[in-house]
């Protein structure tokens, strides 16, 4: 399978935003990075904790929390587009062509059931998995539903805002790091987080979802690599997804039993070693991808565009 973004070759600067095409001319005050990266960031966690409210009131039925799910999603996209739009002189967001929408969302859903289950086998192998019978498919709605309202809103965040306004500060490399960190950090307010998860979550998927988006440019493809794994994880092999409980269930009625270090323990298999080997594979052929495509970029070369721009 290629992931080809499905774009004519651009130059080296392309796909960051100092050389994006812009339609008008952005706020005096929000000329600044470091003025938009805050800010952007905070209304996105705003979104986060409104989605949460809203998963949290429609989980009665499966039905409702799918359409809840989905709505809010659509809802975070739409609120995304017009504060970028806003705050970056009404540039086009080509982070988001509506044109890859499909394709991007299934080839990552693709990618990322395949990547969950691998690791789930590895654990199970090890005799780290167990599946006790049949969980729900409503649970599985429901996992369905909260998860792509997470999945958009977590991606937006940490790929649409922090890593691509880092980037112009930090290049490349400096904003894959630090996005990576912050984005393992956000995991430690789950219930049964711990340091060691976090630190997982930040490897294998702050890193790989960052590679993900350097060699496409386009949030699509990590946004349905996030959705699938965390939908497999819980909605289908029934486990806990990044410490924050069992929730709703899946398809199978499963636990994990064993080294924390194999199975991840009640953090979820996310902290297992499997995980973060089985990630560290795609991680390095992207960033290989975007090399290829000259789309690691240091900040001496951001700063140049900016200027020809």
């Amino acid at each position: 399978m290629t992931f080809s973004d499905q774009q004519s070759p651009r130059p080296a600067g392309a796909g960051v935003h100092p050389t994006e095409k812009s339609a008008g001319r952005a706020p005096r005050w929000a000329a600044s990075v470091w003025v938009r990266l805050p800010l952007l960031f905070v209304l996105m966690l705003v979104v986060t904790s409104i989605i949460s409210a809203i998963n949290g009131a429609a989980d009665a039925t499966p039905l409702t929390a799918l359409i809840a799910g989905v709505a809010c999603a659509g809802l975070a996209l739409a609120g995304y587009v017009w504060a970028v739009r806003y705050l970056e002189g009404r540039r086009t967001i080509e982070e988001l062509p509506p044109a890859q929408a499909r394709q991007g969302l299934y080839r990552g859903a693709a990618l990322g059931l395949g990547l969950f289950t691998v690791t789930i086998t590895l654990v199970a192998v090890f005799g780290g998995y167990d599946v006790h019978g049949w969980g729900s498919i409503g649970g599985a709605l429901t996992t369905l539903g909260v998860m792509a309202g997470v999945a958009v809103v977590e991606e937006l965040t940490f790929r649409g805002v922090l890593f691509r306004l880092l980037e112009e500060k930090t290049g490349t490399y400096g904003a894959l790091a630090v996005s990576a960190i912050f984005f393992g950090g956000l995991h430690l307010v789950n219930d049964d987080a711990t340091i060691w998860g976090a630190l997982a979550i930040a490897i294998e998927a702050g890193l790989m979802l960052g590679a993900i988006y350097v060699a496409t440019r386009s949030l699509w493809l990590p946004i349905g690599v996030h959705l699938a794994w965390n939908v497999a994880e819980q909605g289908i092999f029934g486990t806990s997804v990044s410490g924050s409980g069992t929730g709703a269930g899946g398809l199978l009625d499963a636990s994990v039993n064993g080294p924390q270090v194999l199975t991840g323990g009640a953090f979820g298999p996310e902290a297992s070693i499997f995980a973060i080997l089985v990630c560290i594979v795609p991680t390095v052929l992207f960033l290989r991808i975007a090399k290829q495509r000259n789309r690691i970029h240091t900040r001496t070369d951001l700063a140049k565009a900016k200027q020809q721009h």
